[in-house]
Parts: C-alpha cells; structure tokens; sequence
C-alpha cells in the first residue's frame, strides 16, 4: 500500500494537459496521477485488511518446517539408527496392518538415515485431498503414527496452509486469498509510479530509496510507507504472481492458458504395451504389493533417480510411477514408469526436458513457499511478509492522522483533481481485460471506477449551488 495517502498537490497546480504540465514531460501522468493516487487510496482502505490476513498468515507459514518438526518428531524420526533396514515389502505390510481399509496410493522411503518411510492411503473418513498415512520404523518394521496428510503437509503445517489459502472457510474463503494476490500486485505498482514520481520531481535520489530520519508525523510515516514499498515491490509482484497459481477464478484460468500453450507440468506415460501381471493397488495382498514396491525402487534407482524418491502404485494396466520429489535447490524432478511385472522402465521424463515455462511455474511455487532456498528463501518471505504488514498498518495509520475531525481534508487525497477523460478510458479498458484473466481483480475495479465517477458527479453538484 505504498504512499496510500500522498499529500494533494499545492493550490495552483497545473492542471492536466496544461501546457506547463507538458513542459515537464509528464502531461500523461498528470492527466493519470489523480485517478491513480484515488485507486491506491481506495484500494489500500478496503484491501488492506485482506493483505493483513495474508501477510500474518503467510509470516506463520514461513516457520512451518520447524514447528513440524517440533509437533511430529516422533512420527518424523527414528529413535535409534540402525545398521540395515529391512526390506521395503515389509514396511508396507505393517503399514497396511495399522490402516486395514485402506488402499495405498503412495510409498516415500526415508529422505534421512533418521527418517521414517511414509506410505499412504486412501481409507474411508480421510478429507478430500488428503491421504492417511503411516510412518513406519525403516530398521524395526514398527508403524509410529499414523496422521491424516495433505501431500506431504503433516497436520501442522496442513492446517497453517489450508488458513493462508482460504481460512478454512472453503471455496468462499479461496476469494479472500485471490483478492489480496490480485490487488497486492496493482498496489506494488501503482504505490511505486506515485512515490518515484513525487520524489524525481524533487531530484533526491536518496529521499527515494530511504525513509526521512528528520520527519515527524504523517510526513515520516508517509516516507517509511514510500521506502519500503519501493524495496519490497519485486517481491510483492512476486507473490501476487505465484500466489494467483492457487486462486479460484485465475487460477483456472491460468491453467487453462498454460494447457493451450503447452506449458502444462508433463508426466510420464503409465499405459503398459498388454494387461498388467501385477494385481492394481489396494486390490493386491500387502505382502505381493510390498514385494513390487522393493523390485519398482531398485529399478528407478538403477535408472538413476536418487532419494527423495516417492512411489506412486499403478492401476490395472498401468506401471508404477517413480518420482523424484526433492523441491529445494538444486531441484530434483526426474520421473519413471515401471512395470510392475517385469521391472522394466517404460517411460522416462527427466526434469531437464521439462518446458522452460513449466521450469519456471514449478520454481516460482516452491520459492513462493520458502521450499526452494531453504532457511534463505525462509528468511526472505517472512521480511517480505513483515513489510507488507508494516505499510498497511502505516497506510491506516497516515488515514487516521488525515481524518477531517483532525483539521484534515475529507475524502481521498487527490479528490479534488479530477483525471484526464483518456485516462479514465485506459483504466477502464485495463478493467475489461483484467476482468477476462482475472475476475477477482476486474470486478472490483470497475466497481472503483463506478465509484469514482459518481464521487465526481455528486461533488460538482454540490459545487455548483447556490
């Protein structure tokens, strides 16, 4: 919400398309700057509180690898390493003793000598999209807990995820999340062509890039607000970006853009050349099936595929699915398809032939969630999180200060400017298209600009009385 409340322009100040406006090179931006600064105002008031959600929760994300660590250690870790596991077959059978109606979808091996082995089921009760799971001793064959999983997201780290998408209100909460990534990017840019143009008008570089240390009041909070949202701006780009990946009405829609370019995340192909010898999962004994999940590993290892590693059991006439699944850097994303009969790889898709757009979609999710540098890319969100908090709660702060019942001026700042008629058409031409790519997005500008005009209308009428 960068300089939400940008001092009005003195009196006597050109108006657009004057020819002193022109004179300084920026007639287009005077005729726009009122319509903006409005925008940034308007947006920042009624958005922020989405961004405050978002930006608190998603700072509780950011420590999630720790705090699971902390509440599931037992079923996490081992507590002692020994010299040689047993046989992966028989993991899976005492897992499937401990989730007898189950049907396993899923088995990951150790990533750690001190790891449990995870396999997962699709049993009755379980949440959609979530798998039972059982974590099983590699060295004892002991199941040590079985936990209702979302991916590889254990319950804390779940529950933290599910409240910064939706606050587990479902679908309708997915809107609170599309609307704060939609207007978190156009309150980067608007917040930044108002404080780069203010500040080049008074050719102080360093007043630009840093907070005001002599300022008092709105004024300090004003360049604190400035400073940081110009520091912060890629990174807030960056978020309202990837996190629209995930978003109800976008997302869709950038799926679909994604499908029709042939950027989509490929696979491997699982259809076998005739039916398959190997009964489907869940309908095999859990001993015949721990068996093939021994001969399917040794293969993809034979193939190359180092840990972490999970194993993904194929239907009737389909290979077992071998996938790498390590997303820090360097990532590891290889993939092979494996008969289950025979233990033959059938299909290979290594990460380096991916499409560079799916490289990118894949990289840019997982640095959105502190996955893909570690501790580093950790550190980095939760700084960027903190600023946005830190500029909403200076942009409510500079509104407060600004109250008419404090000698201030009412309305938004720039009200009495009124925007150039083409800039108006631009931003309205903006709304219809956003509102093709993003729903969330364009609706809520077009309400703006309905908004603003009739503000506009009212005041003049109320100017031209008696």
């Amino acid at each position: 919400m960068t300089d939400t409340l940008a001092a009005d322009p003195p009196a006597g100040a050109h108006p657009p398309g004057s020819a002193a406006a022109r004179s300084r090179g920026g007639w287009w931006w005077t005729g726009l700057r009122p319509l903006v600064l409005r925008l940034h105002f308007y947006v920042g008031i009624f958005v922020g509180p989405f961004l405050l959600v978002a930006a608190a929760t998603g700072l509780l994300y950011t420590v999630t690898p720790q705090l699971e660590q902390l509440a599931h250690r037992d079923a996490l870790t081992v507590p002692a390493v020994g010299d040689t596991p047993v046989p992966l077959g028989e993991q899976v059978v005492a897992a499937a003793a401990a989730v007898p109606d189950g049907t396993v979808t899923e088995i990951r091996p150790p990533r750690s000598a001190d790891g449990t082995t995870r396999v997962g089921f699709d049993a009755p009760g379980v949440a959609e999209d979530y798998s039972r799971t059982a974590f099983v001793d590699p060295y004892t064959g002991q199941v040590r807990a079985v936990l209702d999983t979302y991916g590889e997201w254990l319950p804390v780290r779940a529950w933290i995820d599910e409240l910064h998408r939706t606050l587990h209100l479902g679908p309708v909460g997915r809107l609170y999340s599309e609307v704060a990534a939609s207007w978190l990017g156009v309150l980067a840019l608007s917040g930044v062509a108002l404080w780069t143009a203010r500040r080049r008008r008074r050719a102080r570089l360093r007043r630009t890039l840093l907070p005001e240390g002599t300022a008092t009041g709105r004024v300090r909070l004003r360049s604190w607000h400035g400073a940081v949202g110009l520091w912060a701006a890629i990174g807030m780009l960056f978020l309202s970006a990837t996190g629209l990946t995930w978003s109800q009405f976008a997302g869709a829609n950038v799926t679909a853009l994604r499908a029709s370019l042939d950027w989509s995340t490929p696979t491997v192909a699982t259809a076998l050349p005739g039916p398959a010898a190997g009964a489907p999962a869940g309908a095999a004994d859990p001993a015949v099936l721990g068996d093939t999940a021994d001969r399917v590993l040794a293969a993809a290892r034979a193939a190359g595929l180092s840990d972490p590693v999970a194993l993904l059991p194929g239907g009737d006439g389909e290979a077992w699915v071998v996938e790498q699944v390590q997303r820090s850097w360097p990532e590891k994303q290889d993939a092979v398809a494996v008969d289950p009969t025979s233990a033959t790889i059938v299909d290979t898709l290594r990460f380096a032939d991916w499409p560079l757009a799916a490289k990118l979609a894949r990289w840019g999710v997982d640095a959105h969630m502190g996955l893909l540098f570690g501790a580093a890319n950790q550190v980095a969100l939760a700084t960027l999180a903190l600023a946005v908090i830190c500029m909403v709660v200076w942009g409510y702060r500079m509104w407060w200060l600004r109250r008419p019942t404090r000698g201030g001026r009412a309305g938004p700042p720039g009200g009495d400017l009124l925007p150039d008629p083409g800039a108006v058409l631009l931003v309205g031409a903006v709304a219809v298209l956003a509102g093709v790519a993003l729903p969330a997005l364009g609706v809520t500008l077009v309400v703006f600009l309905l908004v603003d005009i009739g503000r506009q209308q009212l005041r003049d009428r109320r100017t031209a009385r008696p």
